[in-house]
């Protein structure tokens, strides 16, 4: 007999979704990714790079033109001189950076904090790890940290954190100042943090994403991990990459070379192209993506949906109490997708323990602006 170590889980919500989806030819706002296609220049460059002959193993670490583009945007970004060679390595996803760099530090027996609502990849890592999630509930409504239950979560066997900023699912952001508050919490402590910043470059209304690779006492014990899919429009590439100190990323890549070996090697050549030539696409991003939140929102105000619009990501979160307030979110997303042709995602499954009375689903906005039109006429008629 197989004696499952994720005994508790199946498929994710998320495949489900986009499978209903499918099935009863609903529009798909569920799964976080766009319907339309990464820039023509890049996907020229990995025709170009496959047809130049670099389809052979890159670097276990990544390929050196593309980790050096990446410490070019960290200087510009957030000032921080990181070495291309000792302290970036390119992942296959960011979902596997995460995994590696969890199965780098948790021993048996460990304790990892994250924040609910919180991202499902990371609870069954640790748990593969032999450790286990403390789960510390966010406030309500802004999603903030709650300093005291955190503080409260603290024991000897706390080995990380994990941050997620921009949030997903709620798209709030952290700032400077809780930066320096989490620091002072942890600071005589050994204590790492993961910091999931996959969404950075998609912050709105004239904020600024706030990376821990800004916070030199807190990148000192630190794995910083992003996205080149959510940046780039390109989720099927599935490449991502982690920023940590020399000794931290000893630790990951020795998981990395085991897990993968290393990421697909015309992708990267394509990258490091794109990144070179065309380094305004980071800093257009915020009103490339505000405009999609703008549009849906302005479009949804009419609907009996209850929103605040997002500081950050490319999801939506909505309060359905004023429609059905007698279906639990995971009825409520079969019930939009079967009867009502949308599909969207049931925060419950983001948390351990639901908030009594919260009623809540995430949309995706990062579609073409005729997917949005007929996905809002739809919720609106509702």
């Amino acid at each position: 007999m197989i004696h499952s170590k994720l005994p508790n889980l199946g498929v994710t919500i998320f495949t489900k979704m986009s499978q209903l989806a499918l099935e009863t030819g609903a529009i798909n706002l569920s799964q976080g990714f766009p319907d339309y296609d990464g820039p023509q220049a890049l996907r020229e460059a990995v025709v170009r790079h496959v047809m130049a002959g670099h389809n052979q193993y890159a670097p276990m670490a990544g390929l050196p033109a593309l980790r050096e583009q990446i410490a070019h945007k960290v200087t510009a970004l957030y000032g921080r001189t990181v070495d291309a060679q000792n302290e970036i390595t390119v992942t296959p996803g960011a979902t596997q950076a995460l995994f590696c760099a969890i199965q780098a530090i948790v021993r048996e027996g460990d304790e990892v904090i994250v924040f609910d609502p919180c991202y499902d990849a990371y609870e069954p890592s640790v748990e593969l790890a032999g450790g286990r999630c403390v789960h510390v509930p966010l406030t309500l409504p802004g999603f903030r940290i709650d300093w005291e239950r955190l503080q409260a979560a603290l024991s000897v066997r706390t080995r990380a954190i994990v941050l997620n900023t921009p949030h997903n699912p709620s798209g709030a952001i952290i700032s400077h100042e809780e930066l320096d508050q989490l620091a002072s919490l942890i600071r005589d402590r050994d204590i790492y943090l993961i910091s999931d910043e996959v969404y950075e470059h998609l912050v709105f209304d004239g904020r600024s994403h706030v990376s821990v690779l800004s916070h030199e006492e807190l990148y000192a014990r630190a794995f910083v991990v992003s996205s080149f899919g959510k940046t780039y429009h390109v989720t099927g590439w599935k490449t991502g990459y982690a920023i940590a100190p020399p000794a931290l990323s000893t630790e990951l890549r020795k998981v990395h070379q085991y897990v993968s070996f290393c990421s697909v090697t015309p992708l990267q050549w394509a990258l490091a192209d794109f990144m070179a030539a065309h380094p305004e696409h980071v800093t257009e991003l915020p009103a490339f993506y505000q405009s999609k939140r703008d549009l849906f929102c302005d479009l949804m105000s009419s609907s009996r949906f209850d929103f605040t619009r997002t500081a950050g990501t490319y999801f939506q979160l909505a309060d359905y109490s004023a429609i059905r307030d007698d279906l639990s979110d995971v009825e409520m997303v079969e019930w939009l997708t079967r009867e009502h042709g949308v599909a969207a995602i049931p925060i419950s499954v983001f948390y351990q323990q639901l908030p009594q009375g919260l009623r809540l689903v995430r949309f995706c906005f990062a579609k073409r602006e005729e997917t949005l039109r007929r996905a809002a006429e739809k919720l609106c008629a509702i």
